[in-house]
């Protein structure tokens, strides 16, 4: 075997025709030797997406790039490791070089639906359209924009170039600087929280989704055993046309609609007024669903209901079966989830722009104020909408990208994906404000009384917008599934990081005692279930909140700032170029460089600093208009959860350094410099600490 090898590697060294370049390759790494499958030619399709590449740009010989004075090291560490028979692999030939061991994407097109289905998710529907009409309506895609060109665009190319080239998980990735490790074990646990609450709406999507099939709408009327009497569809005030029938009552309320209004007690005069109301889904959401009556806050819980103890078990059933086999069954589901949204979309837009009051809805939410670009909230708004959106720092795209062929031009997927996710942000917004103009025109509300974000919107006023159209079980029907779709696959995208980022960091722990990966799976889906019943009790919507506001919020951007940190300025540009060189056959152009070591993280400590100066109070608003506070060590307690996965970063940086101290081998101690020098150089190169050219000034100010 050792004498193929010398002669292989003999063949190769004599070979002048252009090669890949093996400068960067690491220990274990497998690629294609074969030409690249991006190359810089004029005749190539995709050269409209190399618009910051030099022109005539080829991958540098064998030659080249083994004498290259700064590569020789590197190089001869992988010619000294390469002799060990403990890393020699066979190849499967059927792979053409590809690593055996890790599983691929059946094909590109599960790779770009992965990621897009988890970019695009419920946010886009419930929180977009309502911030966009907030902020300015049109004029808010001018901040919107311009983050996403400056910040969440460059970052989601880093994620998907570390995790395509270096083919390992979250934590394991962060051998290009150990230090850093803490950052990929704090996106681990970030996605594993939001698991926690997220997976529970997809729950009570899939409880609305069974109670549409009943002969009648259960949100459609006030005529039910859990509505009260502030419950009405619609309201008129005494003031009215019909004065002289309130000469004793203040309004005049309308409990089933009015074309049932034969039904006895369909209308009451009322001392509530109209906008003391409450509609059928909002009463049914708060009051059928979860139950928030029977629970005086997050202190009383109460005991978990069946129906969504059910319902969220299904949720977690169809997400081991999709991720049990790995990639090659997530992702033949995203087939579905990650297209079917968009055919649901358009046939509901369809039917709304029939609606009396649909293009009210529409002028409302695209009419243009140009003020609201003076304002500074509405630019942090913009940030932190198209950050999320994007969903960079969770470590998914990350690991979705470690499944990809060493060549995928994941260039193209980042655009693609960043358009496909802008466009549905704003073509949803139009399907949810034909709805809202409808139901504001048939309830005489102004659309601002009307509009909602978050679960109000999609659990309390599509809703009750939906009951109101013929046929509206059909459209109900269709409405869930879509969200359903939409949740499910970034639910995937989450529990896919923590499996893949658990499973690379300790393959030999799971090998020797004989843990697959089906059995991790299961574990990881069943701890993260049993969390998740508490948020189906009366209170739970008290610990849904909770997680929700501190889960994935400063961490997450805490993640983000130290990965562009770490990426740009210590592993170094002009490596990461060579690794994107390596793989796509051309380097980023000024503006990626320019975006990840200066504005990027720039952008991101500014929003940090925002966050981190808000030490309000925590609160919510009840569905009866109620303020609730939560207590004090509610809050501590949200504070704690979200510092426990921050302090991943700094207590994995100290064990890095104090494993540095003493180098293997030999009985001599490093000083600071020296250890901080082993911790940031990558683990896969043998660098004498007298030679590391990290700790030079030549490489942090390198582009």
């Amino acid at each position: 075997m050792a004498e193929e090898d010398s002669v292989s590697g003999l063949k190769l060294a004599m070979d002048n025709s252009p090669q890949d370049s093996p400068c960067h390759l690491v220990p274990n790494q497998k690629v294609k030797k074969r030409n690249l499958i991006v190359k810089t030619t004029s005749k190539n399709p995709n050269k409209f997406f190399h618009f910051f590449k030099h022109k005539h740009e080829c991958p540098p010989t064998y030659d080249e790039a083994v004498n290259e004075d700064e590569h020789s090291q590197e190089w001869s560490t992988l010619q000294d490791t390469s002799k060990d028979k403990h890393d020699l692999e066979v190849q499967d030939p059927s792979k053409n070089g590809e690593d055996a061991e890790r599983e691929t994407w059946g094909s590109n097109l599960d790779f770009l639906l992965s990621i897009i289905g988890f970019a695009v998710d419920l946010a886009n529907v419930w929180r977009f359209p309502y911030l966009c009409y907030k902020n300015g309506g049109g004029a808010f895609l001018i901040p919107y924009a311009c983050m996403l060109v400056m910040g969440a665009l460059p970052l989601f190319y880093m994620e998907l170039i570390l995790g395509q080239f270096h083919r390992q998980g979250p934590i394991s990735v962060w051998r290009i600087s150990p230090i850093f490790k803490g950052v990929g074990f704090c996106a681990v646990f970030i996605a594993f929280f939001v698991s926690f609450y997220y997976n529970v709406i997809i729950g009570w999507a899939l409880h609305y989704l069974f109670s549409s099939f009943s002969r009648r709408l259960p949100w459609k009327d006030c005529m039910n055993e859990w509505n009260t009497e502030f419950c009405a569809i619609k309201c008129i005030n005494g003031d009215g046309d019909n004065g002289t029938l309130f000469t004793e009552y203040v309004s005049k309320l309308y409990k089933v609609p009015e074309e049932d209004s034969i039904v006895p007690n369909s209308t009451v005069f009322s001392d509530i007024l109209c906008n003391q109301t409450r509609s059928p889904a909002k009463e049914y959401f708060n009051l059928k669903v979860l139950r928030v009556q029977d629970s005086e806050g997050i202190h009383d819980l109460g005991t978990p209901q069946w129906q969504l103890v059910i319902c969220i078990g299904v949720v977690y059933c169809l997400l081991y079966i999709s991720l049990f086999k790995g990639v090659k069954s997530s992702g033949k589901v995203v087939w579905i989830t990650a297209t079917m949204p968009y055919v649901v979309l358009t046939i509901l837009l369809v039917r709304g722009l029939m609606l009396e009051g649909a293009i009210d809805g529409i002028k409302f939410y695209l009419h243009v104020d140009w003020h609201k670009l003076l304002e500074t909230g509405v630019w942090i708004d913009a940030a932190i909408q198209i950050f999320y959106s994007v969903g960079a720092g969770f470590g998914v795209h990350l690991a979705y990208a470690s499944y990809n062929k060493f060549h995928n031009n994941c260039y193209r997927d980042c655009l693609v994906t960043s358009c496909v996710n802008s466009f549905t942000s704003f073509f949803s917004g139009f399907v949810i404000f034909t709805y809202l103009g409808y139901m504001a025109h048939s309830q005489n509300k102004d659309i601002e009384d009307v509009a909602d974000q978050g679960p109000g919107l999609v659990f309390e006023v599509y809703p009750q917008a939906v009951a109101t159209l013929p046929g509206s079980q059909f459209w109900s029907v269709i409405f869930f599934f879509m969200l359903i779709m939409l949740g499910m696959d970034s639910a995937m995208g989450g529990l896919e990081c923590v499996i893949t980022g658990l499973m690379d960091e300790y393959q030999e722990f799971f090998r020797k005692r004989g843990i697959s990966r089906e059995v991790f799976t299961g574990v990881v889906v069943f701890s993260s279930y049993l969390v998740a019943i508490t948020c189906v009790t009366p209170g739970g919507f008290y610990i849904f909140s909770l997680l929700e506001n501190y889960a994935a919020g400063l961490s997450l951007l805490t993640t983000v700032f130290f990965e562009a940190v770490a990426v740009s300025w210590v592993y170094g540009l002009k490596n990461f170029s060579e690794d994107v060189y390596a793989m796509l056959g051309h380097r980023p152009g000024l503006y990626w460089k320019i975006c990840w070591k200066f504005v990027s993280p720039c952008f991101l400590a500014f929003i940090i600093i925002l966050q981190m100066t808000d030490v309000s109070e925590f609160k919510i608003e009840k569905y009866d208009g109620t303020i609730y506070t939560y207590p004090a060590a509610a809050h501590w307690t949200g504070r704690i959860l979200s510092a426990s996965t921050i302090s991943c970063i700094p207590i994995a940086a100290i064990i890095v350094l104090i494993k540095a101290r003493r180098p293997e081998g030999s009985s001599k101690n490093r000083t600071f410099m020296q250890c901080l020098g082993a911790a940031i150089t990558p683990s896969y190169e043998v660098t004498p600490d007298d030679q590391n050219v990290r700790l030079t000034w030549a490489h942090w100010r390198n582009l």
